[in-house]
């Protein structure tokens, strides 16, 4: 058990962490208002695409400079976006179960989905995405 409680400390109550929730909150903001624009001049489900994929590349630099100070790549953007895969297959597989099968509140359901895929984001961001190689 201390180690468990070790490694959550190590890994999510620092700096970086914190960080992370700062900027993913603005870059839901970002995303939203983004969206909104784009939906004045294209279709709405484009105009949802494009704001998200804007906003992921907007919060590719700022975790890129804030959280992780790591110098930007493109191989590293593409890592990045990647990483997001199974934070979207984990929210929308509690959404499924969670308030489609057993009819939860969609708040709750919402939030919890969101509690459970922004800590797994972070590691594989922190592993695979801005992971340091051998000479970096």
């Amino acid at each position: 058990m201390k180690y468990i409680i070790g490694l959550v400390k190590k890994n999510f109550i620092n700096k970086e962490f914190v960080l992370f929730i700062i900027i993913g909150t603005a870059n839901t903001f970002n995303g939203t208002v983004l969206s909104l624009l784009y939906s004045m001049f294209l279709q709405a489900n484009i105009a949802f695409v494009m704001g998200y994929i804007t906003g992921l590349i907007i919060a590719y630099f700022l975790n890129s400079f804030f959280v992780f100070k790591r110098k930007p790549q493109f191989f590293r953007l593409i890592k990045f976006a990647i990483s997001y895969i199974p934070n979207f297959i984990i929210q929308n597989v509690c959404v499924l179960i969670l308030y489609n099968w057993l009819n939860w509140n969609r708040l709750i359901v919402f939030a919890f989905a969101a509690a459970v895929g922004i800590p797994i984001t972070f590691l594989i961001l922190k592993v695979f995405a801005f992971g340091k190689k051998e000479g970096e």
